[in-house]
């Protein structure tokens, strides 16, 4: 079955970095498109980032362009997001996604909390 395991949340300052990653297993990762989403306590879910199944193109939320990189390790299954210059309206959980046959698959999601 698919799984998506999220790593690397955790507490920062702001102007801080962290690496997420997802490790995938259960489908054929180098095929799949991957997602970084996350959501705020009181808000909907929103998407952060994509990447497609060879990393030739990415796409990012207007909130995060020039802060955020999203990539992947096709040999490796995992999908990574580098998020740099963090700030307080970062924090969230944040959730690695694939969609294989009209399905969207989350992973347990990660949490990132950007405070002094």
């Amino acid at each position: 079955q698919v799984q998506l395991v999220e790593s690397g949340g955790g507490l920062v300052q702001p102007g801080g970095s962290l690496r997420l990653s997802c490790a995938a297993s259960g489908f054929t990762f180098s095929s799949n498109a991957m997602s970084w989403y996350r959501q705020a306590p009181g808000k909907e879910r929103e998407s952060v980032a994509l990447i497609t199944s060879t990393g030739g193109y990415t796409n990012y939320a207007d909130s995060v362009k020039g802060r955020f990189t999203i990539s992947r390790d096709n040999a490796k299954n995992t999908v990574y997001l580098q998020m740099n210059s963090l700030k307080p309206e970062d924090t969230a959980v944040y959730y690695c996604n694939t969609r294989t046959r009209g399905v969207h698959y989350w992973g347990q999601g990660t949490q990132v909390t950007v405070s002094s």
